[in-house]
């Protein structure tokens, strides 16, 4: 039986009244409809109204009828559980009904409407909906076959997981081939959505689509020419996915296709080109690319750096034309969300301080603003990973064209040259070493040039020289570049302020203490930024001070430093709620400064201290609130906790002892034991920073609580979160040198993960660094324990130990070893060639260490007479049995 409904005139005009005034651009008049349709919902046959607005009321305009449906859509999402059956089925018939709308517009609605219902896990309980849609293409009637094209490319976008799933009986077998009959249909809307249709099943490698490849491939070719925009923007799309899933099939076409991706690159379109754009970048990270490309080159450069002019669209949206902005206030929406990065703790090393980690920043990232992601950025991008993979092969094509465009008299090209100069600049350094004595002084000009474009893409360019401007004597290029760049980060500019400060910040970085001569004029200039700064740059501000703290360290700690610095980093502190985002950049910020100026931070500790611990406490406890009230509380961002906790470490490291009577007023500990078992890791992870570094502040406080960290330590030394595994290992060898002899009930609890951590394969040097160092002081304070299993780990712990630097933790980790030696000879001897080694890394060890070792080398070869150590030594390298005969005497 048909459901008949039929709606109440008065109801219906009701309804469509409410339609109209929500049309209305008065925010007021909005409110209160939404009011009045939440209370709607209530009435079970409201969404009969809605529907019949949507596919029966032809007389009604179209975006009122839309408009209904998309209301009915949100309905869908937030109720579709409590509707009754009879609404269920009345909506889901009138949609199949209406999908070939003469409207576009409602046919779109609809197959939004449609798309929604099924993926409210409602494809199961529809059975007949894709074999109607399916035999809908066929139909003689284009609206129809395109409604249900576009409903179909909807729910591919949206479920592709379940409709590769055996819950329907795998529909793809039959719907991609009837999708690929249609790539020859003589509609272009139909060819577009063919296309995007079997695209959504491409990077999953959907079996069904894998039978049909050939065929996919050749009816794809086909396209390549085709007149409509959308059609050879899905044409690109495929290509670039394919190139990734089946490189196989690709192959013998690859020089058809490199030429036709020349082409679409230049495309008139600019998603077209975008598309085809992409298709470089990702060729680049295939092994083949070196060769596939070589031929090409000469082409393929020309067409990438003419991409990375700024269009005129993009001068207008960009607001090229307006020099000076820096008194407008920021809208919210163009501040970026930012992401802090947790406290690891890592070891130095000898070659320099630079962690691998952190290479992201200089990604080429200057007019985010706008769209994220354009023809400019691609083309930019794509040259930046080919520098990488052809090196300097790259520059003979490249120079030719830099030597037009840096000197340019129209300031788009020139700024597109500087673009280029700055994405070639890491993997073609080698070769532009000899430029640059003439380059980096002209870039230093266009410091000054009077379009802020030009200026701000030159701060970008310039930083990702920085590395070679630091190798070079101070006075020839770091002077003049820093003081133009102090400059520019008070460009009357926003956009330049904000490359200014970015770029300083690199350079902060690269220099470390080769800024210390200038440190009162950078501190000028930061601190004038500050009363100049919008809001979306103080951000950026923060960082670039937090930087410079952490690249001079202890040399800002001059009470004259001090003077500056601090009142205007308080008093922004003072100002900002407990709930305001812009806390975490500044919290970072003076966390790196507490580290820097040690002592010198003193007068500033408490309030920052107490602060710190209420984020934490008011976080855990709307964090309570939540897991008990769900529906009541809503979760915290325990953001807040996590840089409160880091900078909580920051201030522990910075001020040593001078924290206990900070410690002692509070409940930390009480908090860290809650913090320690959140089920977020990156909570444990900063908890974990923390507690070492209390432990080596004032473990007076921390003693009493071991006997509840210890086992949360233990079920914390899980790899599979290598920050939080990590800083957990180091926090237990922290703690085992202030307990000392009294660490031995703890042992079992630790011992038995840390080695079996040390001997996986592919566990990151940092966690392996850390580890072996814990297994060290674990030794150390309790040798009889830990000795019986040196054999289980002294190979990877000699060898993880041998690059890092001379310091106090391995100082105490080399003792552990030497001790439990003494105790278990045998437990080396089968690689004694490692510990070897391992001794000979050290530059300086302390007297006694020294003895230690001279103690065990003579020991040992003692004990195999003078014959058999010189075959064994034989093995040795050269520098190093250099080196033990030079230091040990062996």
């Amino acid at each position: 039986m048909e459901y008949e409904w039929k709606p109440d005139e008065q109801g219906l005009q009701q309804i469509l009244q409410l339609l109209k005034e929500s049309q209305s651009p008065d925010t007021t008049i909005q409110r209160t409809v939404q009011q009045k349709l939440e209370q709607l919902n209530q009435y079970p046959d409201f969404n009969n109204y809605l529907i019949f607005v949507l596919t029966k009321l032809k007389s009604e305009d179209e975006p009122t009828r839309s408009l209904s449906g998309l209301i009915l859509k949100n309905n869908v999402k937030a109720h579709f559980q409590n509707f009754p059956n009879g609404v269920t089925d009345f909506i889901k018939s009138e949609c199949l009904n209406n999908i070939g709308d003469a409207s576009p517009l409602i046919r779109a609605t609809v197959g939004i409407l449609i798309t929604t219902i099924a993926s409210k896990g409602e494809l199961q309980n529809w059975p007949d909906l894709l074999p109607k849609l399916c035999s809908l293409l066929d139909s003689e009637d284009y609206n129809t076959c395109e409604g249900a094209f576009g409903a179909l490319q909807k729910i591919c976008e949206d479920s592709a997981e379940i409709l590769d799933s055996d819950v329907l009986d795998r529909p793809l077998n039959i719907m991609i081939p009837k999708f690929l009959q249609f790539f020859k249909h003589s509609s272009p809307k139909i060819r577009s959505h063919a296309v995007a249709c079997v695209n959504q099943f491409i990077i999953s490698r959907t079996q069904a689509l894998m039978l049909h490849i050939d065929s996919f491939i050749e009816n794809l070719f086909a396209l390549a020419g085709d007149e409509e925009p959308e059609v050879r923007k899905n044409v690109c799309r495929a290509l670039v996915m394919l190139l990734e899933v089946r490189m196989d099939r690709l192959l013998p076409h690859m020089h058809n296709i490199v030429e036709y991706m020349l082409q679409r690159t230049q495309d008139q379109d600019e998603n077209v080109a975008l598309e085809a754009c992409e298709f470089w970048l990702t060729l680049a990270e295939q092994p083949i690319c070196k060769d596939v490309l070589v031929r090409y080159l000469p082409k393929l450069i020309p067409v990438l750096v003419n991409g990375m002019k700024y269009s005129d669209i993009d001068i207008i949206l960009l607001k090229g034309d307006v020099e000076e902005d820096e008194t407008i206030p920021d809208s919210e929406q163009d501040i970026r969300p930012r992401f802090h990065r947790s406290r690891t703790v890592a070891q130095q090393h000898d070659e320099d301080g630079i962690e691998e980690e952190d290479d992201d920043d200089d990604e080429i990232d200057d007019d985010d603003t706008i769209s994220d992601w354009n023809l400019r950025k691609c083309s930019a991008a794509a040259l930046d990973v080919l520098a990488n993979v052809y090196r300097d092969e790259l520059l003979p094509h490249i120079l030719p064209l830099l030597k037009e465009l840096l000197f340019h008299h129209e300031w788009v090209v020139k700024e597109s040259g500087i673009l280029v100069l700055g994405a070639i600049a890491e993997g073609c350094m080698q070769g532009m070493i000899p430029y640059l004595p003439e380059l980096i002084p002209h870039l230093i000009q266009c410091l000054s040039d009077k379009k802020a474009l030009v200026r701000s893409i030159t701060c970008w360019t310039l930083s990702r020289y920085a590395h070679w401007v630091v190798s070079q004597p101070p006075d020839t290029y770091l002077k003049p570049l820093m003081t133009e760049l102090l400059k520019r980060i008070l460009d009357s500019n926003k956009r330049v302020q904000e490359a200014a400060c970015s770029a300083f910040a690199t350079l902060e970085e690269e220099a470390c203490t080769e800024l210390v001569p200038y440190l009162g004029y950078i501190l000028d200039t930061l601190v004038f930024a500050f009363s100049k700064y919008q809001h979306k740059n103080l951000l950026i501000l923060y960082d670039a001070i937090g930087t410079l703290a952490d690249s001079v360290g202890h040399h800002l700690n001059k009470p004259e430093y001090i003077q500056m610095l601090m009142p205007p980093l308080i008093q922004k502190w003072n100002m900002l709620k407990d709930e305001d985002k812009d806390l975490f950049p500044l919290l970072e910020c003076l966390s790196s400064v507490a580290t820097a100026l040690q002592s010198g931070f003193l007068p500033y500790c408490e309030p920052v201290y107490q602060r710190c611990v209420n984020l934490v406490q008011k976080t855990l406890a709307q964090a309570m609130l939540n897991n008990a009230q769900p529906d009541q509380y809503e979760a915290p961002d325990k953001d807040f906790m996590i840089v409160a906790l880091d900078l909580l470490s920051g201030l522990a490291e910075g001020l040593g002892g001078n924290i206990e009577q900070l410690v002692a007023r509070s409940n930390i500990l009480t908090l860290m034991y809650q913090c320690m078992q959140d089920k977020m890791p990156e909570v444990r992870q900063s908890s974990f920073a923390l507690l070492g570094d209390l432990t080596k502040a004032c473990f007076q406080h921390v003693k009493p609580c071991i006997a509840d960290f210890m086992p949360i330590l233990g079920t914390n030394l899980n790899p599979e979160f290598i920050s939080v595994c990590n800083n957990a290992t180091w926090a237990i060898g922290e703690i085992s040198i202030q307990m000392g002899i009294e660490m031995q009930p703890y042992i079992p609890m630790v011992l038995h993960q840390l080695v079996e951590i040390i001997n996986r394969p592919n566990t990151p040097k940092t966690l392996l660094e850390n580890t072996a160092i814990t297994i060290g002081r674990l030794g150390y304070v309790c040798p009889q324990e830990v000795a019986p299993m040196l054999q289980q780990f002294i190979r990877p712990w000699c060898t993880s130990l041998r690059n890092i630097r001379d310091n106090e933790e391995k100082d105490s980790a080399f003792r552990g070893i030497c001790t439990m030696i003494s105790v278990n000879p045998s437990g080396v001897i089968q690689d004694f060639i490692f510990f070897c080694d391992a001794v000979a890394s050290w530059i300086s060890p302390k007297d006694d260490l020294r003895d230690m070792f001279c103690k065990i080398l003579h020991g040992f070869k003692n004990q195999v007479g003078d014959e058999n150590w010189r075959r064994f030594s034989d093995q040795f390298p050269l520098p190093l049995k250099e080196r033990l005969a030079a230091f040990y005497g062996v």
